[in-house]
């Protein structure tokens, strides 16, 4: 324990991706020390709005400044909206008295990396991706404080798995599945398909999990469906559960005997952490990261790699009841991708954080 509380901010928003390790290395800093003081500081429009204050942590905004993927106007206003977001950003960790400020990427986190490096506040840093991107590339140039999770994602950084909800991170599949399956309303006689598009769905996906649908249900596989808010719902049918986000994920993979995924970060390190099987759509916009992050699992041999264009219906429908329907080569699968998991790994980045946080306290109160 510290003379004062330490003050931890948290850089993050965007989408799930970059929020949900955020809050869960919340979650284990107040384990770790309960007088911890978290502050989120996110964009005001991503998903954080409706994330951060659901876990019960303080949210606070900088205007959104994204980086637009083509040249456009919007391209010559991101100089003077980082700058009026940097402002913003220095005015409150200013005003929460920020001991450390901790990021995990996404246009959110950049002007409060540079605020913090002005304010010379210490950054720590962490890339989930196989492929870094732009805030986390920026703020490796000032601080040697740099963890990722794919070694030479960032030259130089230390390897640390992403923090996991704990209750995805001591989920026992085989202990909880009764229990899942019930709070789905799915059958217990029945193996499960999970289709998950990623926080904010994926339209592919849901089209080609729509042209599958009868004949996955007619060979007697249950569809746990993940759709999308943004997205149109589909109508839910005996067999077939479609949600637009499911909160309790840890309720999801216990219910799931094969997945059917995009491939962020945080979902790989989750699936590798319970063991579940997948087959990996990767999104095929971005820097490629997606596929890289998939990669390792399906060379280990927990998953399939498909690409987004060659996912179609009659794909799926040739592929998933051969492979759901036999347990061995499941449980192969399933050992094969445990063993990439890592489970603690939100634990000792809580340490990690702790203790920057309290060497900057004991140097300011020195």
């Amino acid at each position: 324990m510290s003379a004062r509380p330490p003050s931890v901010v948290l850089a993050a928003g965007g989408t799930a991706g970059h929020v949900e390790p955020a809050l869960n290395l919340a979650d284990e800093l107040i384990a770790l020390d309960p007088q911890t003081r978290i502050t989120v500081i996110g964009g005001d429009r991503g998903l954080e709005t409706t994330l951060v204050p659901a876990r019960g942590y303080p949210l606070l905004s900088v205007p959104a400044a994204p980086m637009p993927r083509r040249p456009s106007i919007d391209l010559l206003l991101v100089c003077p909206r980082q700058r009026a977001a940097k402002k913003r950003a220095k005015e409150q960790l200013r005003e929460v008295k920020a001991d450390v400020v901790v990021g995990f990427g996404g246009y959110a986190a950049l002007p409060t990396y540079l605020a913090a490096r002005e304010l010379r506040i210490p950054v720590v840093i962490h890339e989930a991706n196989a492929k870094a991107g732009l805030a986390n590339k920026v703020a490796a140039r000032f601080t040697s404080l740099v963890y990722v999770c794919v070694p030479g994602a960032i030259k130089g950084g230390t390897v640390m798995g992403l923090p996991l909800r704990p209750g995805i991170a001591r989920l026992q599949r085989s202990d909880a599945r009764l229990a899942a399956l019930a709070s789905f309303g799915l059958p217990s006689d029945k193996p499960v398909l999970l289709v998950l598009g990623g926080s904010q769905g994926a339209q592919h996906l849901n089209a080609t999990i729509a042209g599958a649908l009868p004949e996955l249900l007619g060979a007697g596989i249950s569809v746990l469906h993940s759709y999308g808010s943004k997205n149109v719902a589909p109508n839910s049918q005996p067999g077939y559960v479609p949600l637009a986000y499911i909160a309790q994920m840890e309720l999801a993979y216990a219910a799931a005997d094969l997945a059917i995924t995009r491939a962020g970060a945080m979902t790989c390190a989750e699936l590798a952490a319970v063991g579940l099987p997948a087959i990996y759509v990767p999104l095929p916009v971005g820097n490629g990261e997606q596929r890289l992050n998939a990669l390792p699992l399906v060379e280990a041999g927990g998953g399939l790699y498909v690409a987004d264009g060659d996912c179609t219906a009659e794909w799926l429908i040739q592929t998933v009841p051969p492979l759901i329907l036999d347990r061995g080569k499941l449980a192969t699968m399933g050992a094969a991708v445990a063993g990439m998991g890592e489970r603690d790994a939100g634990r000792q980045f809580a340490e990690v954080i702790s203790a920057v946080a309290m060497t900057r306290i004991k140097g300011t109160s020195s």
